[in-house]
């Protein structure tokens, strides 16, 4: 009889769910298609990125990459140009390998299940079963933070947000909602849920199409679940760029294809402790008069940045520009040339 009850009203959170999809699901390019490349395409610009910075990107990347053949042929570099604006660089590099991989080793064929998804470069848990639900139907929980934070509050459980035992009880719920006909409507339901309603502060309770079972908002306390994050300082990096001009033009310098931005380009660069000093000895001279200062927010780190005025002659892995801003530029760096010319 217990178990009966319990199939009951996981039955009735899954009609929730899934008529709360149908009428208010958010619009998105993506879910216009099932085409497993297209929805791993999404998937992965999703990771750690906005959907309103993905939305007017993705059509563009697909355009210049339409299948996982196109993309595996394309040079690293020219994917991490591409992925410029979307962060993360390292999921580019990825992205590209799994494609190489994808391509080479299994016939041009996403692979159709989760556990398969797995074992390709930069899909973890949470991507291999979004694509494995959305694009093959398969019964498999896509748990992120939207998603812990809507069970969490749901169920009332207890924890932090970053502890494992919290993500496995989540999980174990989210897998019960997911066993029925339409697992990725159901899963891309709980996305929107969190994005759209079930905010971190100033829940949309009165909307909510989980109102009735919630078990936080019955306590009149939603944004107490989950347990926050322990505070961890964010680190100091200092870094030196020099604004180097010739004419019209600005000299710009390649970031490698490994690290921070990867692929991507900026003005010749020094960072840590001695950034000055450094970027001094990359030049030949010391750097002239500064220009600028800007700070960046990086998740774990708080970047200080002076812009020198300085002089010198081209590289190898430099390049004039005569339009920088039009180059593919890391965030930072669009936003330290912004500054010496004197933009906002």
């Amino acid at each position: 009889m217990k178990r009966a009850r319990t199939e009951t009203a996981v039955a009735k959170l899954q009609g929730a769910l899934l008529a709360f999809y149908r009428e208010h699901g958010r619009d998105l390019p993506w879910r216009k298609s099932r085409d497993p490349y297209e929805i791993w395409i999404s998937e992965v610009m999703l990771q750690q990125t906005q959907v309103q910075t993905v939305v007017p990107r993705f059509a563009g990347f697909l355009r210049q990459f339409p299948d996982v053949r196109a993309l595996a042929g394309a040079r690293e570099s020219t994917v991490c140009e591409a992925w410029a604006g979307l962060g993360y660089y390292r999921r580019a590099r990825n992205l590209h390998k799994a494609a190489v991989v994808i391509a080479g080793e299994l016939g041009g064929e996403v692979p159709l299940n989760e556990a398969a998804l797995r074992r390709l470069p930069g899909i973890g848990d949470y991507t291999a079963a979004a694509i494995a639900s959305i694009a093959f139907g398969e019964r498999a929980a896509a748990v992120d933070g939207n998603v812990v934070r809507v069970l969490a509050r749901l169920f009332a459980l207890p924890g932090r947000v970053d502890k494992p035992d919290l993500v496995r009880a989540v999980r174990a719920k989210a897998r019960e909602l997911v066993d029925c006909e339409h697992p990725g409507d159901v899963n891309q339901a709980l996305m929107d849920v969190g994005a759209m309603l079930c905010r971190p502060t100033a829940p949309a309770c009165p909307r909510c199409p989980l109102r009735r079972w919630c078990h936080a908002r019955r306590e009149g306390a939603p944004e107490s679940y989950p347990g926050k994050k322990a505070k961890t300082a964010r680190k100091i990096l200092r870094v030196a760029f020099a604004f180097i001009e010739r004419g019209p033009s600005l000299l710009l310098e390649q970031r490698p294809l490994a690290g921070l931005w990867a692929g991507l380009w900026e003005l010749p660069s020094a960072s840590g402790a001695r950034a000055k000093k450094d970027l001094g000895l990359r030049l030949g001279q010391p750097p002239g008069p500064v220009m600028a200062h800007v700070s960046h927010e990086l998740t774990h780190r708080h970047v200080l940045v002076t812009v020198y005025r300085a002089t010198a002659k081209a590289q190898s892995g430099q390049r004039w520009w005569r339009d920088p801003l039009a180059a593919p530029l890391s965030s930072l760096a669009r936003k330290a040339i912004m500054a010496a010319r004197g933009g906002p």
